[in-house]
C-alpha cells in the first residue's frame, strides 16, 4: 500500500440494527468475502474470485447493492469488487450474493482509499461512483471523494482505454466532479450529445438513491469518462 492515504473516510458506519441472518452472514461468509489487504494484491485480479472472471470492476460505495448486485447477474465473466464502509448496506449486499451464489463478487468494508492504493497497477477495466455523499455544505466539500489526489488513484488502477463513470443528481456535485475530472490530464469526457450525460447507461437498474431523488424533484445525471 502506499503512502497516499491519508483517512479520508466521513460518516456513519452503521444505521438499523442488523437482522439475526444478517450478523450470521458477517460471521460466517463476510470473512470469505472480504478482501485481506494485509496481504500483497495479486498481479492479476481474476485469482481473487471464485469464479471464473476475465477482468475486473470496481464500485465505490455501492450503497443498497442495487447496481453492483445487478451487474454481477448481468455479467458472470466480470469480477466486482463492492467498497461499502456502511454496516447495514454490506450486510444487505451480502445476503444477495450468498444467496444467488455469486461467485465473481468480493467486498470490501472499509475506506475506499485503501483498497485504490492496495490495487496493482491498471488492474480495474471499469470502476463506478454513483450517488456519492455530496456533502452539501460549501465547507465540507473538501471531504468529497471526488479530488485530482483520489482521481490519481483511479488512473493508476484503471487501465488505458477503460471507463470511469460517476452519476449524481446534486447539481453542484455534478458541476464539480465534471471539472475536476475533465481538468485531469488521465481522463477524457465521452459525451458527444446531451443525451449521453442525461441518459443512464444500458441496462441501468436504478437503485434507491436515485429513486428518492426522483420522487424529490431531483434530476440524475451520469458522466463517462474514458483513461486515456
Amino acid at each position: 500500500m502506499t503512502d497516499f492515504y491519508d483517512g479520508s473516510f466521513y460518516g456513519r458506519r452503521m444505521g438499523k440494527p442488523l437482522t439475526p441472518r444478517q450478523r450470521g452472514l458477517m460471521d460466517t461468509d463476510m470473512p470469505r468475502l472480504r478482501l485481506d489487504l494485509s496481504l500483497s494484491a495479486p498481479a492479476a485480479l481474476a485469482g481473487l474470485f471464485e469464479a471464473p472472471v476475465r477482468e475486473v470492476w470496481l464500485e465505490v460505495g455501492f450503497g443498497g447493492g442495487e447496481h453492483l448486485i445487478h451487474r454481477a447477474v448481468e455479467n458472470p465473466q466480470v469480477g466486482f469488487i463492492g467498497v461499502e464502509p456502511f454496516v447495514t448496506s454490506m450486510a444487505k449486499a451480502l445476503t444477495e450474493v450468498v444467496d444467488r451464489g455469486l461467485g465473481n463478487v468480493r467486498l470490501y468494508d472499509d475506506d475506499a482509499i485503501k483498497l485504490l492504493d492496495w490495487l496493482p497497477e491498471a488492474s480495474l477495466s471499469r470502476a463506478y461512483q454513483l450517488y456519492p455523499d455530496p456533502w452539501p455544505k460549501k465547507r465540507h466539500w473538501k471531504r468529497r471523494f471526488i479530488n485530482a489526489q483520489n482521481l490519481d488513484r483511479y488512473a493508476r488502477a484503471l487501465k488505458p482505454g477503460t471507463e470511469f463513470r460517476f452519476a449524481s443528481d446534486i447539481d453542484t456535485y455534478v458541476d464539480w466532479a465534471l471539472r475536476h475530472i475533465r481538468d485531469h490530464e488521465a481522463f477524457d469526457w465521452t459525451a458527444e450529445t446531451a443525451d449521453d450525460w442525461r441518459l443512464p447507461w444500458p441496462t441501468w437498474p436504478g437503485t434507491r438513491y436515485e429513486a428518492k431523488a426522483l420522487r424529490e424533484g431531483r434530476v440524475p445525471r451520469y458522466l463517462t469518462f474514458r483513461r486515456r
